[in-house]
C-alpha cells in the first residue's frame, strides 16, 4: 500500500504573490479561491478572475497544481449562483474544486465533469463508512477531519484504496469541531461555516457568576498568569511527525493552513516541510533543522494536535495565557519577482545586515559594490546595505516598514528571496523588548 511517489506538499494561496511565493518555496500544489463561496472570504477578495487565472497559468507553467475552494455551505438561494461560479472557475482549468457539501458535488460534477473533487474537511470525515459514500458520489480525494487519527485515515485507504486522502499538518486550529462553530455567528453576525468567522476564539475574556435570584453578578478573578483566552487554540505544527505520516503510506497530500497569514509564513513554513518530506526520503529526517525554521514564525504556541493521539488523551492544545507570540525572527524585506530591488517590512538603514532565506533550490552571487554586500557566514547568506536608493532615484538613510519604494539590491537575487533579522533585533530597534511588549500588541508580519 505504500506510495511509489512522493507524497504531495499542498501550501496556501491568500493572493497572487502569496501563490507565487508558495511555488517559489517548494509547494507541489496551491489552494485558494476567488469569492465569498470560498471558506475565507477575506483571502478570496484578494483575487479576481484575472488575477487568479494568471495564477493558475503560473502554477502549470512550473508543473504545479491548482486547487479552487468553493468549499462554503449554500443557501437555497444560493444554488444558482454556486453553479454560475463553477462554471466561471472552470473554464480557468484549476486542477481540482474543494467543495464542502454533498449537493455542490453534485453541481459540480453537472457543470464541470471534468475537474476533480476535493472533499474539505468541513465534511468532517472520520471513518471509512463515510468516506466510502462521498467515493460514490465521485469524491477524488477527502481532505480529512482535522480529528481523525492516522489509524483511522490507515482505516479508510484500506477500504479504499482509490481514494486519495489529505491532512492538515500545520497552521491554525478551530477550537470547535473542525469549524462547526456558531460562537462568531452569536456574537457578531458573521457565520463560520460561509466563511465570514470573527476568531471570537481568540480574544480575551472576562468571566462572571450572576445569581438569577438575587440579580448579583461577579466577576471571577483567575489566578495571576493563568490568563482568559478560555478558548484560543494552539497552532497545529507536525514538522516533527512528517516521518510517521510518510512512513505509513497512505496519505496523498499534506496541507499547510493559513490563506490569510503573511507571505514570510507562506514562504518559511512551507520550505520546512519541503525539506521534511525531501530529508525523509533521502533517509536524512531532523525535526530540529525544521521546528528553528517554523519556530521564526508568530504563532499561538504549537500542538501536534491529534492525528498522532486522541483529543481526550491531550491537555496541551490551547495557549490561555496569549494570543499570539512572537517568533525568533521578524521579516525585514520582501524580494521582488524580478529580483531586482526589495520592499521594507521592518524599519531597515545603512549598515542593517539582514538574512537572506532563499526559494527552494536557489543560489545567491557574493558580491561587494557601492550599493551594498552579500556576505557567506557558517552557511547562512547575509545582506548588509550601504546605500538606500529607490528605482525612482530617491536615497534614504532608513527606510521603514511600509514604504511603498522599491529598494535597489547589490545584485539580482532570486524572485521573492526573503529577508529577516531576529526579533530581539527587530524589538530593539522599535524601542521595545519581547519580555515588556504585550501580546495584544502583536501582529501578523506584512
Amino acid at each position: 500500500m505504500l506510495h511509489q511517489n512522493k507524497v504531495e506538499l499542498l501550501a496556501p494561496a491568500g493572493n497572487l504573490e502569496k501563490m507565487k511565493i508558495a511555488l517559489n518555496y517548494g509547494a507541489d500544489a496551491v489552494y485558494g479561491g476567488t469569492s465569498t463561496f470560498s471558506l475565507r472570504i477575506r483571502s478570496g477578495k484578494e483575487f479576481d478572475i484575472e488575477s487568479y487565472a494568471e495564477g493558475i497559468a503560473y502554477a502549470h507553467a512550473r508543473g504545479k497544481k491548482v486547487y479552487s475552494t468553493v468549499n462554503s455551505f449554500p443557501f437555497n438561494s444560493q444554488l444558482k449562483l454556486y453553479e454560475n461560479h463553477i462554471a466561471k472557475i472552470a473554464e480557468l482549468k484549476p486542477d481540482a474544486l474543494i467543495v464542502s457539501s454533498p449537493g455542490v458535488v453534485k453541481i459540480a460534477h453537472r457543470v464541470a465533469p471534468d475537474i476533480p473533487i476535493h472533499l474539505s474537511t468541513q465534511a468532517n470525515v472520520m471513518n471509512a463508512m463515510d468516506a466510502e459514500v462521498y467515493y460514490d458520489l465521485g469524491v477524488k480525494r477527502i481532505i480529512v477531519a482535522r480529528e481523525i487519527s492516522l489509524k483511522d485515515c490507515e482505516a479508510i485507504k484500506t477500504h479504499l484504496p482509490q481514494l486519495e486522502l489529505e491532512v492538515f499538518v500545520h497552521g491554525s486550529m478551530c477550537f470547535a469541531y473542525s469549524g462547526r462553530c456558531l460562537i462568531s455567528s452569536l456574537q457578531t453576525g458573521r457565520v463560520p461555516n460561509r466563511g465570514s468567522c470573527a476568531n471570537d476564539c481568540r480574544f480575551p475574556y472576562e468571566i462572571y457568576a450572576h445569581n438569577p435570584e438575587s440579580g448579583t453578578t461577579f466577576r471571577l478573578d483567575e489566578e495571576e498568569g493563568i490568563g482568559t483566552y478560555i478558548m484560543n487554540a494552539k497552532d497545529m505544527n507536525m514538522a516533527s511527525h512528517v516521518d510517521e505520516i510518510l512512513a505509513s503510506g497512505v496519505i496523498d497530500s499534506l496541507k499547510i493552513e493559513g490563506r490569510t497569514k503573511s507571505p514570510y509564513y507562506a514562504g518559511v513554513v512551507t520550505k520546512a516541510y519541503r525539506h521534511a518530506i525531501d530529508d525523509y526520503y533521502a533517509n536524512d529526517f531532523d525535526e530540529a533543522r525544521y521546528q528553528r525554521e517554523i519556530n521564526t514564525t508568530q504563532n499561538r504556541g504549537f500542538t501536534d494536535a491529534y492525528l498522532l493521539s486522541r483529543p481526550f488523551e491531550r491537555n496541551d492544545a490551547e495557549s490561555n495565557a496569549f494570543s499570539m507570540q512572537y517568533g525568533t525572527h521578524q521579516v525585514a524585506g520582501l524580494v521582488s519577482e524580478d529580483g531586482l530591488s526589495w520592499k521594507c517590512k521592518d524599519k531597515t538603514c545603512i549598515g542593517d545586515a539582514v538574512e537572506i532565506v532563499l526559494p527552494v533550490g536557489a543560489s545567491v552571487e557574493l558580491v561587494d559594490n557601492d550599493i551594498g554586500k552579500i556576505d557567506e557566514v557558517n552557511g547562512q547568506y547575509w545582506l548588509t546595505m550601504k546605500k538606500m536608493l529607490s528605482t525612482a532615484g530617491k536615497t534614504f538613510e532608513c527606510i521603514h516598514s511600509g514604504d511603498l519604494n522599491d529598494i535597489l539590491l547589490p545584485t539580482q537575487l532570486p524572485s521573492y528571496t526573503i529577508l529577516r533579522r531576529k526579533i530581539d533585533e527587530a524589538l530593539f530597534n522599535k524601542g521595545l523588548s519581547e519580555s515588556s511588549t504585550p501580546m495584544s500588541q502583536v501582529q501578523e508580519s506584512k
